[in-house]
């Protein structure tokens, strides 16, 4: 992540994280207790993102849309990513993204899982392989949005 985007992730113990952490541990402990694969690694059915990571691979603007007042940041975002993804219908939530940065990073988010199932994201290399099955892997796109089918 710092290598390629120069952003550094929150730590599990920052303040607004840790919550999402501890539900992210409990579902993929009750995916696991079902029986169903919880890779870590960046190549199971689940994806660790990184909204602000995946928008600067992604060539979008990547700062400035989460700070109040963020009207004009978030609408120029939501403008951009639908610019750069046409087939990309917000439906009924478009007015919500464009004044809620959740919302905005929950499409983000998305966009990143289903770059992740195509296998348009970078995997670790063999010398990250077992940090990142233990730790978790950030799933970091590879090509432009345009290639997401």
């Amino acid at each position: 992540m710092r290598e390629r985007t120069g952003l550094i992730p929150l730590s599990v113990a920052a303040d607004r994280i840790g919550h999402a952490a501890m539900r992210c541990a409990g579902l993929l402990a009750q995916m696991a207790s079902q029986g169903r694969p919880v890779d870590r690694c960046g190549t199971g059915p689940v994806a660790e993102v990184y909204p602000a990571a995946s928008l600067k691979c992604w060539g979008l603007p990547w700062r400035g849309y989460k700070q109040p007042p963020n009207a004009q940041p978030l609408g120029t975002l939501v403008d951009d990513l639908l610019a750069a993804v046409p087939w990309l219908d917000l439906g009924p939530y478009e007015g919500l993204c464009r004044t809620s940065h959740d919302a905005v990073d929950s499409v983000i988010a998305a966009l990143t899982a289903k770059a992740a199932a195509q296998g348009l994201t970078k995997q670790p290399d063999e010398k990250r392989e077992k940090a990142a099955c233990t730790e978790g892997w950030i799933a970091l796109p590879t090509t432009p949005l345009s290639h997401l089918t």
